[in-house]
């Protein structure tokens, strides 16, 4: 007597269990429920490169021009960081024989940003801040008292962007050629570049504060990301702004809209810059 073929599974091939159905029953005999799909084979699994248990219908990820950047905070952030504060590096003397004004404000690194719209997540005072305190030695044009660096995220979603702010503060003769120094250092950072070079603003409210915007373009780890970056400085204090949102970063240099940051450099200014005493 010929041994009958075995069944077939709903996929055409073979049974690999045989005419057993290995979820028939469990391990003591006891009836166990059919898995989804009605099948004697396990579900699918999502395909590999979700990374965060997405349902097979979620959508892909992010291209990798981008992806690279949100994950993590809007990752690449430590290099925006050190990009910044690179521009402190070029702080160089210049012949100005005025006096140095009095000390009258400070900086400091608040736990929010912007009216709350940014949260404090690293302070990278100790480390980066420490680069700028060297830079700063024997530039004859200020006297440095003090440097923060800090990194923010958006609040309530740590992916959607982050503002990087790297100042110092003491006593400036020069602001002006102080603060243009600190714009050319930064588009002189490893992998980066120069897409619009520096403009003045004078926001509404500055009170005669100058805030210079440029956009940088840099490539970290393979990932091409527009960077703007502006900066103030007046009589005692300085600082670099940078901001990277998700929605941007890939954004044509000639497209970012330099106004708004610079109204938004000097919002960070108002809320960074304190009174001594």
């Amino acid at each position: 007597m010929s041994t009958p073929p075995p069944p077939q599974s709903p996929y055409g091939a073979p049974n690999p269990y045989g005419s057993q159905n290995p979820y028939a029953t469990g391990p003591y005999g006891q009836p166990q429920p059919q898995p989804p799909y009605g099948t004697p084979y396990p579900p699918p699994q999502p395909a590999a490169g979700y990374g965060w248990g997405a349902p097979p219908m979620a959508p892909p990820p992010p291209p990798k021009r981008r992806r690279g950047l949100v994950v993590g905070g809007v990752g690449g952030v430590v290099g925006l960081v050190v990009l910044i504060v690179v521009g402190y590096a070029l702080l160089q003397s210049a012949a100005k024989n005025a006096g140095y004004p009095a000390a009258e404000y400070t900086l400091s690194l608040p736990r929010t940003l912007l009216i709350g719209r940014y949260e404090l997540a690293q302070d990278y005072s100790d480390s980066e801040g420490q680069k700028i305190m060297d830079a700063a030695k024997g530039y004859s044009q200020a006297k440095v008292d003090g440097v923060v660096v800090g990194q923010y995220s958006s609040a309530g979603n740590t992916t959607e962007a982050s503002l990087v702010v790297s100042g110092m503060y003491g006593r400036f003769k020069d602001p002006e050629a102080t603060r243009n120094n600190i714009m050319k250092g930064a588009g002189k950072g490893q992998g980066t570049k120069v897409a619009l070079a520096p403009q003045d603003f004078h926001p509404d409210g500055s009170g005669g504060v100058t805030v210079t915007c440029e956009v940088l373009t840099k490539t970290q780890s393979g990932t091409d990301m527009t960077v703007p970056v502006c900066a103030w400085t007046d009589a005692n204090t300085g600082a670099s702004v940078g901001e990277l949102r998700a929605s941007t970063m890939t954004q044509d240099p000639a497209d970012v809209d330099l106004d708004k940051l610079a109204a938004t450099t000097l919002q960070v200014r108002s809320e960074m810059r304190k009174p001594i005493g």
